[in-house]
Order: structure tokens, then sequence, then C-alpha cells
């Protein structure tokens, strides 16, 4: 079974305005996930709540789509997406702190995944705790290159 929460955060010295930015900017993430390598953006207006998404993941050899839309959206706050294959929702947080804000990345699934994301998840990945332990790896490489880039 996923882990019904995994997260990660970091601490930058920038405003939410200036972090919401960057994390806001969903055809940006290919910059910074090591797992999500492109994200096209469906529809030609801003990204908003309802936003649709179509994903380039991958690992190793392994490529795959994905598709998601946008479920929270509070400018400055929260942009969180669920991924229409396995359910799962991906989020950043931004919170205001003592030098700026702490960022924190999220990856919800208090449902589990798919069936199919199960499987393939044990077969393809190594297992879920090992996936797991990896996504959140993943996430905070994500956040540092997202730092680098507001800094």
């Amino acid at each position: 079974m996923a882990a019904p929460l995994l997260e990660a955060s970091t601490e930058i010295k920038a405003s939410a305005e200036q972090v919401w930015k960057v994390v806001s900017d969903l055809k940006r993430m290919g910059e910074w996930s090591p797992q999500c390598r492109k994200v096209i953006v469906r529809g030609s207006g801003p990204i908003t709540l309802g936003t649709k998404t179509i994903n380039v993941n991958k690992r190793g050899l392994l490529v795959w789509p994905t598709t998601a839309k946008v479920v929270r959206y509070e400018p400055n706050k929260e942009i969180a997406y669920r991924i229409k294959e396995n359910g799962s929702v991906w989020s950043f947080t931004i919170t205001p702190s003592d030098n700026g804000v702490k960022l924190t990345e999220r990856r919800e699934a208090p449902n589990n995944t798919s069936k199919v994301s199960q499987v393939l998840i044990n077969v393809a990945m190594g297992g879920e705790k090992p996936f797991d332990a990896e996504l959140v790896d993943g996430m905070n490489q994500t956040l540092t290159k997202i730092k680098l880039a507001v800094s």
C-alpha cells in the first residue's frame, strides 16, 4: 500500500508572490522534477482551478504519460493537481516563515493509488517502499531547484 502522505519542505528567502510565480508555472515542472520531464498545459488561458495537463514522466528507460487536473488553486498559497491515472494529488504549499516562506511539496494518496499503479510500482519500480523513498528524494531535488530558480 502506498504511503497516504509523502512530503518534503524547504525554506526560501523570498516572498510568497516570488515563489508562487515559479511553482504555479506548471510548464516549467520538467526543469525541476527528476521524474516529470515535461508538462503540456491544455488550453490557451492562464493556469487556474480546473486546468488540465498532459505530463511526460521518465525513470531510467521507462517513459509514461499521465494526465492531471488542478483541484486546488489559491494564489500565493497552494496549487494541487490530481493525477487521473492513479488518483494521487500532488501539491505545492507556500506558508510564511521567519525568513521568507516555507515551500512544501506533497503527494497525497489517502485511498492508495489505482490497482494498475500498484502493480506497476511493484513490477517496474522496485516496490512501494523503495519507490516512495525515491519520490521523497525527488521532491527534495525539485525543491532545491525551485529554490535556485526563485533566487
